[in-house]
């Protein structure tokens, strides 16, 4: 069993930044392909970033492409998710997954999930 807990979030001002961090515990943190989703009160889950095993290739969604990195060290079992740019809409409860094969922007190709840390951005 693979144990995930996210950290990191807050509150923060439009155009400001944040860096969220993941830590894995119970599993081969290695072999998972990670990512990140997240959801705001009202609307659906949705994908923001993936990463594969060893951080060789990464996969944004569109609406965060060029203002997210998603990063990962194998030595410490985490991954990163930096947050530049900021926007309102961006708010949300970002949650972290790993998965056996899950280089994807799917969420039932993950196996395992967090509880999520919140991200408030306030225009």
């Amino acid at each position: 069993q693979v144990q995930l807990v996210e950290s990191g979030g807050g509150l923060v001002q439009a155009g400001g930044s944040l860096r969220l961090s993941c830590a894995a515990s119970g599993g081969t943190f290695s072999s998972y392909v990670m990512g990140w989703f997240r959801q705001a009160p009202g609307k659906a889950r949705e994908f923001v970033a993936t990463i594969r095993r060893s951080g060789s290739s990464t996969y944004y969604a569109d609406s965060v492409k060029g203002r997210f990195t998603i990063s990962r060290d194998n030595a410490k079992n985490t991954v990163y998710l930096q947050m530049n740019s900021l926007k309102p809409e961006d708010t949300a409860v970002y949650i972290c997954a790993a998965g056996v094969n899950a280089y994807s922007s799917l969420w039932p190709d993950y196996d395992y999930w967090g509880q999520g840390t919140q991200v408030t951005v306030s225009s």
